[in-house]
């Protein structure tokens, strides 16, 4: 199977996994633009698919942005995940990776057994958990996953959950895309025909996964999510461990 193959296979799949879980496409679609490229041009290639696909599931979704949540735990995550973004150049340690992987191991594994439903967060722990998860996630550089562990804290039904992650997603988007474009603008030219087709591979995921999304009870929802950030900690202990 070609590259571009590999690509365009691979976004549908991680569009329709994000209208799902609130992430995936970063997590699905970097590592593979990593085998070709790197990191640092993988992340920005991907930013692209990722800001188009998100804008298209917000407006999709937008009326079941819950606006409480976005106001506390979402302001922070995104104030929270710049600030990492821009210390990751100076947080680059192994350990750093195992401490987050084994953090998304936790959550998932509370998620599976039950334990996370006991859980929930008013607007002081939203704040904290908010500035915390997106911290973390943006010194790793995978803020999506930890923004939907995060979010499990929440009482919110599946469309809810995912519009706000997607609203607060797009916050980031919005803020880190003109960085890459400036530092990395060339460079992405070149990879412009593979950015097209992962672009519409993620489009056309996104919507699949929509439909998807409305026919799963809330109570699976949140098991369906939790086993996703299990498996996303599992990836990234492997990574790091390798």
């Amino acid at each position: 199977m070609g590259f571009t193959t590999l690509i365009a296979v691979a976004s549908v799949a991680a569009g329709a996994i994000a209208s799902v879980a609130g992430f995936g496409i970063g997590s699905i679609l970097t590592p593979l633009f990593n085998t070709h490229v790197d990191m640092r041009l993988a992340v920005a290639a991907v930013s692209i698919p990722h800001v188009v696909a998100t804008a298209v599931r917000f407006w999709r979704m937008r009326r079941d942005t819950s606006c409480r949540v976005l106001k506390t735990f979402g302001v922070m995550s995104a104030a929270g995940g710049l600030t990492g973004a821009v210390l990751q150049r100076y947080a680059t340690s192994p350990f750093l990776i195992v401490v987050f992987a084994a953090l998304l191991v936790f959550v998932g594994l509370a998620g599976l057994t039950g334990v996370s439903d006991r859980l929930r967060f008013g607007r002081t722990t939203g704040w904290i958990a908010g500035a915390a998860s997106g911290l973390l996630g943006g010194l790793v550089g995978n803020q999506g996953g930890v923004r939907s562990a995060a979010l499990l804290g929440y009482d919110l039904s599946p469309a809810a959950f995912v519009a706000t992650a997607t609203a607060i997603g797009l916050i980031v988007d919005a803020a880190r895309m003109p960085v890459y474009v400036v530092t990395d603008g060339r460079r992405l030219m070149q990879l412009a025909p593979t950015i097209i087709v992962a672009t519409a591979g993620v489009v056309a995921g996104t919507i699949a996964g929509e439909r998807i999304l409305k026919r799963i009870p809330p109570r699976l929802f949140r098991r369906l999510v939790a086993l996703l950030v299990l498996a996303l900690g599992v990836y990234m202990f492997s990574r790091a461990l390798a």
